[in-house]
C-alpha cells in the first residue's frame, strides 16, 4: 500500500521587518555598555594615577588595570547607579545613584587574601557618613557615600590582620622584623648645595618631580651656619647618585625624631606621641580575635567598631563602649583590616592619618600599567613614558 503524500499549500513569505540603521546603533551600544560593565564589576577595572604618595612605584599619570578576582569580586551595594560611573556623572557634580536600595554585603571566592607587599585599590573608609568631617583637615575634598560608591584609593599593604606593626625612623617592622622596602620607595632628602642647581638638568633627569628650595620652617635641624639646599622628595638610589655631584655638599634623608608628636595622626589622640617616621606599636585587628576595651585600646579600635563592624547597638563615647547601652569591657572584631601606606611616604595620606582598611572596602590588586603619561615632560617626545607600559606592578 503506497500511503498519499499530502502537499501542503504553498506559504506566503513573510517579509522581516529590516532594523533601522539607528536601532542597530543603539542595540550595538547597550551591547557593548553592558558587557563593559560586567567585566568592570567582574574581571577588571581600570584606573588612573591622580597624585603621588605612589612614587616611583608608580607615577601619576600611570594608568593600570586592577583585578578583582585576586581577593574576590564584591556584589554590588548600591545597585541604583548610572553603569560605567562613578560617584558622579561624567565631567559633572551630579549624583550617578541613589542610594534608597542597599544590598547585603557579599564578596565570591578569590585567589588569594590580601598579603603584605600587595598594592591595593580600596574604598578610602574616611568617606563613612560618620567621619568624613572628622577627616576633612587631612583630605579636605571628602563627602559621605556607600562603602562600594567611596573615593577609590591605591596604597600598598604593609601589614595583615594580626600583625604588629611598627615605624621606627622611617622603616616599616612588622611582628619585630625589619620588613623589606619596595624597590621605588621614596623618602625626604635635604640635598645641601654650594650654589643654585639646574632643576632641570639635575633633578628632572633624575626622575625627582617633587622637590623645593630648602626652609629652616621644614626643620631647622637640617642645616647649619645658613647652609643652602632644596627638599627633594626620591629614592635612596637616586639620593647617593646626587652626593657623586661636585656641588652637592651632602645629602640627608630627614626622619622626625622618636617622641615628637604630630598633630593629624590616627588616631590623633593625646595617648600616643607618634609621627609618620615613628609610629605604633600597633595590633592589626582581625576576625574573631577578642581584645581588652583599655583606654589605648578603646582609642585605637573605638571607631571601627562603632562604624565598621556592622554594629548598630554600639557607641564609642567618653571612653566607654557601650552595647544596647550597657558598658562592655572586651569586644571580639568581626572582620579583617589592613595598614596602608604609600610608597611616597613622606607625601601619602594613608593609614596613618585615617586609620585601617576594612575587608569588605577592599576593591582589588593593581596588576600592570598599560600606558604612562607623563604630565610634565621635558620634551613632547618624552609625552609617553615608553619604558614603563605594560609593566607588572610589585
Amino acid at each position: 500500500m503506497i500511503t498519499p503524500v499530502h502537499k501542503e499549500a504553498p506559504r506566503t513569505p513573510v517579509k522581516t521587518k529590516k532594523k533601522s540603521a539607528v536601532r542597530e546603533w543603539l542595540d550595538s551600544v547597550l551591547f557593548a555598555v553592558i558587557a563593559a560593565t560586567l567585566i568592570r564589576w567582574l574581571f577588571f577595572e581600570a584606573f588612573v594615577i591622580p597624585s603621588s604618595s605612589m612614587e616611583h612605584t608608580l607615577l601619576v599619570g600611570e594608568y593600570l588595570f586592577v583585578s578583582k578576582l585576586h581577593y574576590g569580586t564584591r556584589t554590588p551595594i548600591t545597585p541604583l547607579q548610572v553603569p560605567l560611573s562613578h560617584q558622579t556623572l561624567w565631567g559633572t557634580e551630579i549624583p550617578s545613584y541613589m542610594d534608597l536600595i542597599s544590598l547585603p554585603k557579599f564578596r565570591l571566592p578569590g585567589f588569594s587574601d590580601v598579603k603584605r607587599g600587595d598594592v591595593v585599590v580600596f574604598n578610602i573608609p574616611s568617606e563613612h557618613p560618620g567621619l568624613y568631617q572628622k577627616y576633612s583637615h587631612v583630605l579636605p575634598n571628602l563627602k559621605p557615600h556607600p562603602i562600594d560608591l567611596r573615593t577609590n584609593y591605591i596604597k600598598r599593604c604593609v601589614a595583615q590582620p594580626g600583625d604588629q606593626f611598627e615605624l621606627k625612623d622611617g622603616q616599616v617592622y612588622v611582628n619585630g622584623a625589619k620588613s623589606e622596602n619596595p624597590e621605588g620607595l621614596q623618602s625626604d632628602y635635604f640635598v645641601s648645595s654650594g650654589t643654585a642647581i639646574n632643576e632641570t638638568n639635575i633633578f628632572k633627569k633624575n626622575g625627582i618631580t617633587e622637590y623645593s628650595p630648602y626652609t629652616e620652617t621644614f626643620d631647622d635641624s637640617l642645616s647649619a651656619n645658613d647652609e643652602q639646599g632644596y627638599i627633594v622628595k626620591t629614592t635612596a638610589e637616586t639620593a647617593e647618585k646626587l652626593k657623586s655631584y661636585d656641588f652637592v655638599k651632602r645629602v640627608q634623608m630627614t626622619v622626625l625624631p622618636k617622641g615628637m608628636k604630630e598633630t593629624y595622626l590616627y588616631p590623633n589622640s593625646e595617648r600616643f606621641g607618634w609621627n609618620k617616621d615613628n609610629y605604633g606599636p600597633i595590633v592589626i585587628p582581625k576576625e574573631g580575635v577578642n581584645v581588652r576595651l583599655t583606654d589605648d585600646n578603646i582609642a585605637l579600635y573605638g571607631e571601627i567598631i562603632q562604624y565598621f563592624d556592622g554594629n548598630d547597638d554600639i557607641i564609642v563615647k567618653d571612653r566607654k563602649v557601650t552595647k544596647s547601652g550597657k558598658v562592655i569591657d572586651n569586644y571580639t572584631f568581626r572582620q579583617d583590616y589592613y595598614f596602608m601606606m604609600g610608597d611616597n611616604r613622606h607625601n601619602s595620606a594613608d593609614s596613618r592619618y585615617w586609620g585601617f582598611v576594612p575587608k569588605d572596602h577592599i576593591v582589588g590588586k593593581a596588576v600592570f600599567v598599560w600606558m604612562s603619561i607623563d604630565p610634565d615632560p621635558l620634551d613632547f617626545v618624552n609625552k609617553i613614558r615608553w619604558n614603563r607600559l605594560f609593566r607588572i606592578i610589585e
